[in-house]
């Protein structure tokens, strides 16, 4: 069996020689602009400290839940990955990385399976194919290169060409690391918090009666009542607009957004703090909630962004032992059309609103989401995100959205990742797609080459700069 993988130019381009002779011409008028990430998860403490990446392991696979779970679902305990257990020693990460390079075949046909190809060879230097015959060999020249300065997060940070990274944070974060970031002279980049509140709107939740008291702290302001809330709310996203924050993320089990009057507001927001709300009140809670949020977002100009419909935490045993972001959360139906429509009609055409909606359902694609960016001037369709940030499943939803919504009523690419490695091959492959649906549409005779390639560049920094008001600083 050969021992490297090869990794072409060509790689997503279109089959036909002539089409992707276009698509080449338009991937390469992106190809080494600067990335725009508006919406992700690294977090900002990793480049205000810089230190070196500890080992390929903890680096590329243990954070990782694209990776863990095709891992576990193969046969592989989590906490032999790391999961849960904290820094590992050299022969725990070894250990895990041999059994991940054994199981590289799971990978197969995966998005993750071209990342980490392009990881291996862009960043590394390496065409080294992992397997268990490579896998020490392989583990060894990670490690060397991660001891070498130009590997540590500030450095890969400008060699990506990074113009701007989203973080995604709690709102009681002090953004201390965001603050050190800015005031660095030795730091160019644009680090940006994301104010990130779901768990202030679940009532239900075990936790959320110390997280509202938690919110009041921060604020200073008392949380005791609804209206103490909402003021605490609108202090704290006040404080990461001084920071530099651009938007607000929400993700929840629906979209709902029914308003609630003022008494029942107020009632249920009480119960949820004796502990005595019900799961249907609740949820009627965080829907007015989710609206005002809206409301809030009209007034203060974050970008709002909604991604509904996963069943967090599946498997309650893997939950109680491994904690969230493990790996198991399962997608679930989407719904948008009436569940939006109370926070539409209010906001909807709103001149200070920007509404960007994702989904893990393809079969929302046309049926909602196009169709409501393509009346509501606030609402743009979110790219694929999690399990549909994929080649197959980008290239369907180009298509789905396209010839209802256009291209300007999307949102740009966003790759959504805790790993900063796999940042350029996301952005990369995203490029790569798009070249290839507009060559695609030039080859048809629908498009001319010029506005392809106005289209191709917008996609990579028009979208994001004007859905995300990056151009605000």
């Amino acid at each position: 069996m050969t021992t490297t993988t090869t990794v072409t130019d060509d790689r997503l381009l279109p089959a036909d020689p002539g089409v992707r002779a276009l698509a080449r011409d338009l991937y390469g008028l992106v190809r080494d602009l600067p990335i725009l990430s508006p919406h992700g998860h690294v977090p900002a403490g990793l480049l205000r400290d810089d230190q070196p990446f500890a080992d390929p392991t903890s680096l590329l696979i243990t954070p990782d839940h694209y990776v863990t779970r095709l891992l576990h679902a193969s046969g592989v305990p989590l906490d032999e990955l790391g999961v849960g257990r904290g820094p590992l020693d050299e022969r725990a990460a070894r250990d895990a990385w041999r059994a991940f390079c054994a199981r590289w075949h799971v990978f197969r046909g995966t998005s993750v399976r071209y990342w980490l190809d392009s990881t291996l060879r862009d960043v590394f230097g390496t065409d080294l194919r992992p397997s268990a015959d490579t896998a020490d060999a392989l583990y060894d020249l990670l490690a060397d290169r991660l001891r070498q300065p130009e590997y540590r997060p500030r450095a890969l940070f400008d060699r990506f060409r990074i113009e701007v990274l989203a973080t995604t944070d709690d709102p009681v974060d002090d953004l201390a690391a965001h603050a050190a970031l800015r005031d660095d002279p030795t730091f160019t980049g644009r680090v940006l918090p994301t104010f990130r509140p779901d768990r202030y709107l679940e009532a239900a939740d075990p936790g959320w009666r110390d997280a509202v008291a938690a919110l009041g702290t921060a604020a200073s302001t008392d949380t005791s009542t609804y209206r103490g809330w909402v003021a605490a709310m609108e202090d704290r996203r006040a404080h990461f607009r001084r920071h530099g924050a651009v938007s607000a993320d929400h993700s929840h089990e629906d979209v709902g957004t029914e308003p609630l009057d003022p008494a029942d507001v107020e009632r249920l927001y009480a119960r949820g703090l004796l502990g005595a709300i019900t799961a249907d009140e609740a949820a009627a809670l965080r829907r007015h909630m989710l609206l005002e949020m809206a409301r809030m977002s009209t007034e203060d100009g974050l970008t709002m962004t909604l991604h509904p419909g996963v069943r967090r935490g599946h498997h309650r045993p893997t939950l109680g032992r491994y904690g969230p972001d493990t790996g198991h959360d399962i997608p679930l139906a989407g719904s948008f059309t009436d569940p939006l429509r109370p926070l539409l009609e209010r906001f909807g055409t709103h001149p200070h609103l920007r509404l960007v909606l994702f989904t893990l359902d393809e079969s929302v694609f046309s049926r909602e989401l196009a169709p409501l960016a393509g009346f509501y001037p606030s609402v743009y369709v979110g790219a694929p995100w999690w399990f549909l940030d994929a080649p197959s499943s980008i290239l369907r939803w180009r298509e789905a959205v396209t010839e209802i919504a256009g291209l300007t009523r999307t949102s740009g690419f966003i790759d959504d990742t805790r790993a900063l490695l796999s940042i350029p091959a996301r952005h990369d492959m995203a490029r790569r797609l798009d070249a290839t649906f507009l060559a695609g549409l030039v080859a048809g005779h629908r498009l001319d080459e010029d506005e392809a390639a106005d289209a191709v560049v917008d996609l990579v920094v028009g979208r994001p700069t004007e859905v995300f008001g990056l151009d605000a600083r």
